[in-house]
């Protein structure tokens, strides 16, 4: 087999390639191996009639249409790992000589992935969270657990935000008071728009005594509205412990206020190093995207989108969910979902093509180093030998794509140890405050629940 490459336009190549008449009469006698096992001749059990009784029986037309099937795409192949065309879609065949006899030769015209430059992605800024605990974030966790251990206390005064009242409510049509909008001595925090938002609104300088009339729309949708009647019977203030050190012994394991206020820094520093860590990843690649000026190949996007709707089925399959249900949880309609799906999609297309620009700038290659720690790490995974793992990727032909993959593993590398870091305010982030110091203790306390709720805030 001879073949040969050429460009052309609109992100294509033509494959053109020759088959000699020898060559190929090999694949029409398999072609005629395989026909003889699916008819039946007289005198011969099924796959042993031999070519020249098929051959005089059905014809050699039909062996070597077989064989064109089988294989064009054989040869299409073998001439894509030859010139290493990085291919993106399926080819349009175009046969131009061979079907009726002699040497066969055809062409292949199939698109490729788009090649793309990158400028200035050596001088990448971005913004990810401060890994740095302020000290207004440390009081802010103990005035939280301050809150757990919080008392009320009967006030004079009118209600304000914050507040717990306790009120006679009614809610009514027509005067027919309405089951579950309706109760006596309910304890209620201002503020909280846990019923309707116009009950915060009347509640918010009531006094005792007050009696509050009003009309709000029913809490579920496609409902009428409902007339509201309020008397407030109690106006109590949370009364939060002292941050002292009796409050610091009663809440924690701690004698002291700065024992917790350290506990809580250690911690919740651990928190935001990590926090701001995986965001370097997300925001650099966010950053190299929006440096790749291309339209984005469809087929790119297709095959992008249809792999990660099947990584989410597969997990979604482990939870014991289909799609439709995931839809219903999330409250997504399936136009919606596609529509996120499919930008996403394109979004992880731009950073893939932006890492494999950046890896030929920069010269990073895989070298069979690599690839063996690589057979090795996904060996332990599926726990198999990375001997097997090897040899099932080499005979699956994966082998390309792995090291491909390895090689914009290794950009988006360089890319996070080269970016600048700055922080909300815009000051310069240093890389060593991201470490994380594994901590010798994992003992449950206040500070793993302050540490946890920091998006929360």
């Amino acid at each position: 087999m001879k073949s040969t490459v050429e460009a052309l336009e609109g992100n294509k190549v033509k494959l053109s390639i020759a088959v000699d008449e020898a060559e190929f009469e090999t694949d029409i006698d398999a072609a005629f191996k395989r026909i003889a096992r699916e008819v039946r001749l007289p005198g011969f059990r099924p796959g042993k009639a031999p070519r020249k009784v098929l051959e005089a029986r059905i014809g050699i037309e039909a062996a070597r249409g077989e064989a064109f099937e089988q294989a064009l795409p054989k040869y299409y192949l073998e001439a894509v790992e030859e010139h290493d065309v990085d291919v993106i879609a399926q080819p349009e065949w175009d046969i131009t000589s061979g079907q009726e006899g002699g040497d066969v030769a055809f062409e292949a015209t199939v698109e490729v992935r788009p090649v793309v430059t990158v400028g200035g992605y050596d001088g990448l800024r971005v913004t990810i969270p401060s890994p740095h605990v302020d000290p207004e974030e440390i009081d802010a966790r103990i005035d939280r657990l301050r809150e757990s251990f919080a008392e009320l206390q009967d006030v004079e005064r009118p209600a304000q935000t914050g507040d717990s009242v306790t009120i006679d409510i009614t809610g009514s049509r027509e005067g027919e008071a309405m089951d579950g909008l309706t109760a006596e001595d309910y304890m209620y925090e201002v503020g909280s728009a846990t019923i309707v938002a116009e009950l915060d609104e009347q509640l918010a300088g009531a006094k005792v005594g007050a009696v509050l009339e009003f009309t709000a729309d029913h809490p579920l949708p496609d409902e009428d509205p409902v007339d509201f009647r309020v008397e407030v019977k109690a106006v109590k203030e949370k009364v939060l412990p002292e941050a002292d050190d009796a409050f610091a012994a009663e809440a924690s394991e701690f004698e002291t206020i700065a024992e917790l206020r350290a506990d809580l820094e250690k911690r919740f520093g651990m928190v935001k190093k990590m926090q701001a860590t995986m965001a370097v990843q997300q925001k650099t690649a966010e950053a190299l995207a929006e440096l790749v000026d291309i339209e984005i190949p469809e087929a790119l996007v297709n095959s992008e989108m249809q792999q990660r709707l099947e990584d989410l089925g597969m997990r979604l399959q482990a939870q014991g969910i289909g799609i439709e249900q995931y839809l219903a949880q999330t409250g997504q309609d399936q136009e919606a979902f596609v529509a996120e799906l499919r930008e996403s999609a394109a979004q992880g297309v731009k950073v893939d093509l932006g890492l494999r620009a950046v890896a030929v700038a920069e010269g990073l290659e895989v070298d069979d180093e690599d690839l063996e720690a690589e057979y090795a790490a996904v060996a332990e995974r599926v726990g198999q030998k990375t001997a097997q793992v090897r040899k099932q990727l080499e005979r699956n032909g994966q082998v390309s794509a792995v090291r491909s993959d390895l090689r914009t593993r290794k950009a988006l590398e360089w890319l996070t140890e080269h970016v600048e870091l700055v922080d909300e305010g815009g000051s310069t982030i240093d890389r060593g405050s991201l470490t994380v110091d594994p901590d010798p203790s994992d003992d449950d306390g206040p500070g793993d629940d302050a540490a946890a709720t920091t998006e929360d805030e």
